[in-house]
């Protein structure tokens, strides 16, 4: 799953970017009305880390709306929100997050508040108004496009390299490290004395990396690793991990391993064998493969829990699978795993489904711990998500580890044609 990735030792420098480019409007009190619509430079904050992001505030009344972003492109918004007597209420429900703070001459402060199975907590919560930089006439290296970040140890999942997707405007980049699970969101910022400080909050993933270029075209990536599964390096005595990233080219001729591949890494013990499954949906009612929306159909079987930020980058582009080929034969199945104290009310399950349109299948397999147990026709099931291609015959044809979202770049794009691809060939197929 996706990360949370932050600099815990380097906040002194994150911190003297972001309020360099921000502080004015921070520092002393606005003069706006007390209106909330519009685009603010928020901060989350905790154990001595400021975690900047872009939040657009838009609506009125119950068309209010607080819109996060990945990179430099909006991602994803509020399930509810409010503004009443100065008090400002963003709820995103499908990752069980919450923003509570109150307006006063032009700034916001207040609390975020978050659960789940990765780090949970509260935060502390400003925001100002944004106020557009003057433009800095400042020579940035160009940086954009594919890097290969090889590992000093394997990886929880074995990996021995990781993959660092750079895009880039000018002196603003936006960066995602990509692993087998997927990415970790796009990291955005600009270039200042020599560096970049890139920060990410789309509503489910704070944190924050410096991207240093080296003399010798390498980048090194500065972060602090504090999320379930998320890299190969640990924090070591407060320090921040760091890694060394190398053109893909420059990597190739250094020899270096390579990232896993996505179709590789887990695969079927028996591909012979009928894929069977069988969990009861969020209403409780039993469904198993037998089941007749499924009978003769291409399914699409995904390894998933709503905790997982990768499994909402997925979900959203599955809903678009599932318009397209579902009247041609394609029925999707979500295997969900959830946390045991969520399987009660799946308050989050359900906000997720609706959140994101679905009306593909949703079944609760059981708590993330039951993984290899509910799902056991696999080899090397270690991601979030796993997406499982099965034929009209019943039979695995194959497994794609992880997903990568928009922020990926190329390795996004060549996913989408790797799903429409096998999709469109197993539609084609024949049931024996």
């Amino acid at each position: 799953m996706k990360t949370l990735l932050y600099a815990a030792s380097l906040i002194a420098v994150g911190s003297i970017a972001f309020w360099a480019s921000s502080s004015a409007a921070i520092a002393a009190p606005s003069l706006a009305p007390q209106t909330i619509d519009g685009r603010w430079d928020a901060v989350l904050s905790r154990d001595g880390v400021d975690i900047p992001f872009r939040l657009d505030i838009k609506g009125e009344g119950k068309d209010l709306k607080g819109i996060f972003y990945d990179g430099f492109k909006p991602y994803d918004g509020t399930t509810s929100a409010s503004f009443e007597n100065g008090k400002l209420v963003l709820n995103l429900e499908h990752y069980l997050t919450s923003i509570d703070a109150s307006l006063d001459h032009g700034r916001l402060s207040g609390t975020l508040a978050t659960k789940g199975r990765g780090p949970s907590g509260e935060y502390s919560f400003a925001a100002t108004r944004h106020v557009e930089p003057r433009e800095a006439r400042v020579k940035t290296p160009a940086i954009a496009g594919s890097w290969v970040i090889p590992l000093a140890a394997p990886s929880s999942k074995g990996e021995k390299a990781f993959r660092f997707v750079v895009q880039q405007h000018g002196p603003e980049v936006a960066a995602a490290i990509l692993r087998i699970d997927g990415d970790t969101g796009s990291y955005s910022g600009s270039y200042l004395d020599g560096r970049w400080v890139l920060s990410h909050f789309d509503g489910g993933r704070p944190g924050v990396i410096i991207v240093t270029p080296k003399p010798d075209g390498s980048l090194e990536i500065q972060q602090h690793v504090e999320a379930h599964g998320a890299a190969n390096a640990k924090p070591d005595g407060g320090r921040a991990a760091i890694l060394t990233a190398y053109r893909t080219d420059v990597a190739d001729a250094k020899g270096l391993p390579k990232p896993d591949d996505f179709l590789t890494h887990t695969t079927a013990k028996d591909p012979d064998a009928a894929f069977k499954f069988s969990f009861p949906d969020l209403n409780g009612k039993l469904v198993t493969n037998d089941d007749p929306r499924f009978k003769g159909k291409v399914i699409l079987a995904v390894v998933s829990g709503t905790w997982c930020p990768n499994c909402h980058d997925e979900a959203q582009y599955l809903v678009e699978l599932d318009k397209k080929y579902r009247g041609r034969g394609l029925a999707i199945v979500d295997f969900d795993f959830e946390e045991p104290d969520q399987q009660g009310t799946l308050e989050r399950a359900r906000a997720f489904e609706k959140q994101y349109g679905i009306q593909y299948t949703t079944l609760l397999a059981g708590a993330p711990s039951e993984m290899h147990e509910k799902v056991p026709q696999l080899n090397n099931l270690d991601t979030w998500p796993a997406t499982i291609f099965i034929g009209r015959d019943g039979r695995v044809k194959a497994v794609h580890a992880g997903f990568s979202s928009p922020a990926s770049g190329k390795f996004y794009t060549g996913l989408k044609k790797e799903f429409s691809g096998r999709i469109e060939q197993l539609l084609a197929e024949t049931a024996s």
